[in-house]
């Protein structure tokens, strides 16, 4: 009997493999997703709101505020997108170039100069599909995939059995996890997780690097090289290797030197591939769309058909200048992720907060839209953490209009 599969858009894994119950557009059943994926597609609400200044509005005077206010700007922000379709990331890039605005996404302080590194062929990476049914050495350095991606060990990387890893992870896997913390993915990992203290990162690198060599490692932590030269023996004798990287390890490094260093070193040894970590569904998609049109990943001001790019230009640095005098945020939260000595300079500026949930953003913003649920009450486009494409269709109808097609509107009315 066929079945009628769904893509759950809640984090970068995007797996396909999801079956839904509903009843009057309501999801009252989800079959397969983590709990995560459960959470995320049963989140739909049934009336979508539109809010000016705290006020209840309808759809068109909260689309006319927000152009005003864009309009009115002379250097406005637009930041978010990781949680919206590729088709919106698109016309986001349009809006940004036809009101001179700062883009910036999430990327900027987390994984977007190794998402770049991967454009430019800097690092040899995989798909998950890959990683699935040929992978015998894991590693998981800085990343706690069993918390943030739940069925990332089940269903590509450590557990499944792949067409060439039909024993899989009782025989033919090897689990590795570096991280300052014993998590609940090192401990699946056992003897072989190696705790290092935060900020040790590129010195345990420079050690592995010296065991590949076969040299005695040595740390200023005093790591017992034993243990070192075991882990080098065992990514010597990998036939197809893979490192996840997540935010633990870059927030670490100053720059990517090091990884560059340790992917070559492997790669001289054995064969070794690498894919980022990456959280929001679409992150990967902003940072590959916003490319293609500029050549940069994240952080571009646009003026006068010219684009600028540079750490001036994150949402960080713009607000800590108080560069920008408005803001459009798109499915992101910044009032709560980003520290509040930065964060507080929003509440000095007119803000566009669009997004399928209330959140700390969207409750102090300006402008309110609630926005379509992508992958649940809008269908479109993104790009798994891998790089690799999925389309998806809406699960359920909503009167919730998608991200999409309030930025068109927006643009209309510009």
């Amino acid at each position: 009997m066929e079945k009628n599969y769904h893509v759950c858009t809640g984090c970068g894994l995007l797996c396909d493999d999801i079956e839904v119950e509903s009843e009057k557009n309501i999801i009252n059943k989800v079959y397969t997703a983590c709990r995560v994926g459960v959470a995320h597609m049963k989140e739909g609400k049934e009336e979508a709101i539109f809010r000016v200044d705290n006020k209840p509005v309808n759809e068109e005077t909260a689309i006319s505020e927000a152009a005003s206010i864009l309009k009115n700007a002379k250097n406005p922000l637009i930041f978010g997108l990781g949680t919206s379709t590729s088709e919106t990331h698109k016309l986001a890039i349009e809006l940004a170039r036809k009101t001179n605005a700062t883009l910036d996404d999430t990327s900027s302080f987390c994984l977007g100069s190794l998402v770049e590194a991967l454009i430019h062929n800097k690092i040899k990476t995989c798909t998950l599909d890959d990683i699935r049914n040929k992978a015998d050495v894991i590693i998981f350095w800085g990343a706690d995939p069993s918390d943030s991606h739940p069925r990332h060990l089940s269903k590509y990387s450590y557990f499944p059995r792949g067409s060439e890893k039909q024993r899989g992870w009782e025989e033919e896997r090897t689990a590795i996890a570096i991280d300052i913390r014993k998590s609940h993915t090192a401990k699946i990992c056992g003897n072989y997780f190696f705790q290092i203290p935060p900020g040790g990162d590129t010195e345990f690198i420079d050690a592995l690097i010296a065991g590949l060599s076969g040299k005695l490692p040595k740390t200023s932590y005093n790591y017992p090289p034993k243990k070192i030269l075991e882990l080098a023996n065992i990514l010597k004798g990998a036939k197809f290797g893979i490192v996840f990287a997540g935010l633990g390890l870059i927030y670490s490094l100053e720059n990517l030197e090091p990884l560059f260093r340790l992917m070559k070193a492997l790669n001289e040894k054995a064969n070794f591939h690498l894919v980022p970590m990456v959280g929001h569904y679409n992150m990967r998609g902003f940072n590959e769309n916003l490319f293609a049109e500029t050549g940069y990943v994240n952080s571009v001001k646009f003026e006068n058909d010219i684009v600028r790019h540079g750490p001036e230009y994150s949402i960080v640095e713009s607000l800590k200048a108080k560069t920008v005098d408005a803001a459009l945020i798109i499915g992101s939260d910044p009032l709560s992720s980003l520290p509040r000595s930065i964060a507080k300079n929003l509440f000095e500026i007119p803000v566009i907060s669009m997004d399928p949930c209330e959140t700390l953003t969207s409750r102090n913003a300006k402008v309110y839209i609630n926005t379509a649920i992508s992958g649940v009450e809008a269908g479109g486009t993104a790009t798994r953490m891998d790089g690799t494409k999925v389309s998806f269709k809406p699960v359920v109808e909503t009167n919730h209009p998608s991200d999409e097609a309030i930025l068109k509107k927006i643009m209309e009315a510009l």
